[in-house]
């Protein structure tokens, strides 16, 4: 905003300091001097004021009392007497009507008769020039000179173009127009405040006056409006004429209500002299209501720890008394002082807001800088967090990629896979048919994923770790991790490459008591139209089944069209956390070989593998490293209702080597104790 140098020093009895230095004082307390401008025998300074200031210091007066601060100096508002002429009344002559007051909280006005228009003084001509506006005539000139010295906009009225004599402060109606004295016209609507006589509408409240009643060399009488209009009206209004002006910019900040009336007797005052008008008896004054004082309660010993220095007790209440703060009670004991704030600082709402202004005046510049004092607090182990990201990096390590899909499918999907509607959860409004459900499973969207990318590579492993979702009172979303193993290629060992990646995942977790055991879902169960049968199996670890293991059935792979074969594991995430430790067994290594034997049992359907295993590791004792089921087969060529295992034992002594008639010896006393079972068989070659 522009500020006029000799103006600006009319309101001191001092010397102000020359322009330049001005400007460096007022920079060091929270003002931007952008430019500095001479202008004849004037120098105009261009000075950034925040918004939060608007209310007081786009205005002469408003930065004249700043300065006076900074500088401390003795500051003088504008000291003048008006006369009234007590044989006219103005409510004799205009009438004022406020049906919205939300929208205008304060209306006042003064008729002013006999005015003579003319040009206006120079130094009217000047103050206006500096500050950019353009000269019009001494009532139009009188205005401006008046918001731009303390601050409020104000308008006048040719009283006798005013139709009824009466002013009406309301919102348009729907397709009212109004043409501006710019002679634009603007369509208004409902929620557009605007001043209006009986017939039509005269200004836009806050932002522009109309055509119809301004001022011109035949202008006799006039009325002079000072009014104080709500901020968001003016913002609403002016956004929907698009218009800005210098009144529309100054009421959208907020003004104070007192500052109306003060404004108004100085602008009359000011066309009593210029214009030589005769000011009628009598202010019209339409309030909604009084403004109350603001008194904020102050703990000086909060003003040192918040600024961070130490700031004497009588300095700070001498510069909150400068800057027009009043002192209401002070408590010496325990430093804490109640402050009335003056009117025009609307920005003061808080103690830190009180705090602020004693630390600019103070000057920021005496404020020593220093490092923040704080307790480094590490955060509380993320245990759910930890454990996601260490899977994520094994299997990374293990040649897949993450993938992040949606977390819904389409009903085909969930027809495919035979999810029953019972475990499905209906999205309301779906973005598509593909987004129906909430997905209860991680494997439709993997299947995909191979189905899409399958023209582009012939082998792929990926694996997605994610939240599944059930309509279940107690678990309604969990944690799922799978993983699959794509391969277009004629392969048989992608189910114990998946076998292996899940053991290389759970002993990297801190898992080592996991086992596999055969799995043999009933028609009913949804599983068995996703697993080949006779390739599947469950993940244990202890007696807790964590998730499954197997190939994915050709009759969904064809419905997915996928052309090749599918080997995937399933995962309850949230039983795997529970189970993981940072802790990890040690077993030293043997310094003596290893001999490994496979064996092969034919047993019924129904046999969990854990039974063969359990025999097989009594049997063995310590010599025993390991047993590792390699193989599940179930086909046409075996009798009915039996299956095949095939397992290779790791044969192993910590103290000698082995020799191979004594694992031949350890061998055949594995084969009769499994054979000691009527329906089981050891298998030949």
């Amino acid at each position: 905003m522009k500020f006029s140098y000799n103006w600006l020093q009319s309101f001191f009895n001092k010397k102000l300091p020359v322009p330049e230095k001005l400007a460096e004082l007022i920079i060091g307390h929270a003002f931007e001097v952008e430019e500095i401008k001479k202008i004849g025998k004037d120098y105009v300074l261009d000075i950034g004021v925040l918004a939060n200031r608007g209310s007081d210091c786009f205005s002469h007066i408003g930065m004249a009392r700043e300065i006076a601060v900074i500088l401390n100096y003795k500051f003088q508002v504008p000291v003048f007497k008006l006369t009234e002429n007590k044989k006219i009344n103005v409510k004799s002559l205009i009438k004022v009507v406020v049906e919205n007051k939300g929208g205008c909280p304060r209306y006042t006005a003064r008729v002013i008769s006999d005015v003579k228009i003319g040009d206006s003084p120079k130094w009217i001509k000047e103050n206006l020039e500096a500050c950019g506006l353009r000269p019009i005539n001494n009532v139009v000139d009188i205005t401006n000179y008046v918001m731009l010295e303390t601050g409020q906009p104000l308008h006048a009225f040719d009283q006798e173009k005013i139709e009824g004599k009466k002013i009406i402060v309301r919102f348009a109606e729907a397709g009212e127009k109004i043409t501006t004295l710019d002679e634009e016209i603007y369509k208004l609507n409902e929620d557009v405040l605007i001043i209006a006589d009986i017939k039509k509408p005269i200004a836009v409240a806050g932002v522009k006056g109309g055509k119809s009643p301004e001022i011109d060399e035949k202008t006799k009488t006039i009325v002079l409006e000072s009014a104080n209009f709500n901020p968001q009206n003016v913002r609403k209004s002016s956004k929907i004429i698009n218009l800005k002006t210098d009144a529309s910019w100054r009421f959208e900040h907020g003004l104070d209500q007192n500052l109306a009336e003060f404004a108004i007797n100085r602008a009359a005052y000011l066309v009593q002299e210029i214009a030589k008008g005769k000011v009628a008896k009598g202010l019209i004054d339409v309030s909604a209501k009084k403004s109350l004082k603001k008194i904020i309660r102050l703990d000086l010993n909060y003003v040192d720890r918040l600024l961070g220095v130490k700031i004497p007790q009588k300095q700070a209440i001498d510069i909150l008394k400068r800057l027009e703060f009043k002192i209401k009670a002070v408590k010496k004991t325990v430093k804490i002082i109640d402050v009335e704030v003056p009117a025009f600082r609307l920005d003061v709402l808080l103690p830190e807001d009180l705090i602020e202004e004693i630390g600019r005046i103070y000057g920021y510049e005496n404020i020593p800088s220093v490092f923040p004092i704080a307790a480094l607090i590490p955060p509380k182990r993320n245990l759910d967090v930890f454990w996601e990201n260490l899977s994520k990096d094994i299997l990374k390590e293990t040649g897949f990629t993450e993938v992040s899909n949606y977390s819904f499918v389409s009903r085909k999907d969930a027809e495919t896979l035979k999810f029953k509607d019972k475990d499905l959860i209906e999205i309301e409004n779906p973005m598509s048919l593909e987004y129906q459900y909430l997905r209860p499973s991680l494997i439709p969207n993997l299947l995909k994923n191979i189905e899409s990318n399958q023209s582009n590579f012939s082998d792929i492993n990926i694996y997605e770790l994610g939240k599944v979702f059930k309509p279940d009172k107690k678990e309604k979303e969990k944690r799922m991790l799978s993983a699959v193993i794509f391969s277009q290629k004629e392969k048989n060992d992608l189910f114990y490459q998946m076998k292996g990646t899940a053991e290389v995942l759970l002993n990297k977790l801190g898992i080592s008591n996991i086992w596999n055991d055969g799995y043999q879902p009933t028609p009913e169960d949804s599983k068995s139209i996703i697993w080949q049968r006779g390739k599947t199996a469950e993940i244990k670890v202890g007696n807790e089944e964590i998730g499954f293991l197997g190939e994915i059935s050709d009759k969904v792979t064809e419905s997915f069209k996928i052309k090749g074969k599918v080997v995937l594991f399933d995962i309850d995430f949230e039983k795997l956390s529970k189970v993981a430790s940072e802790e990890h067994e040690y077993r030293p290594i043997s310094r003596f070989p290893a001999a490994i034997r496979d064996i092969a049992v034919l047993i019924p359907r129904e046999t969990r593998v854990v039974e063969v295993m359990n025999k097989i590791e009594t049997e063995g004792g310590e010599l025993i490293r390991d047993v590792d089921l390699f193989d599940i087969y179930e086909g046409e060529e075996l009798p009915e209702g039996k299956k095949n295992l095939a397992f290779h034992i790791i044969f192993q002594s910590d103290n000698k080597t082995l020799s191979s008639r004594e694992v031949d010896e350890l061998q055949e006393k594995i084969i009769k104790v499994l054979e000691k079972e009527p329906q089981w068989q050891v298998r030949k070659q």
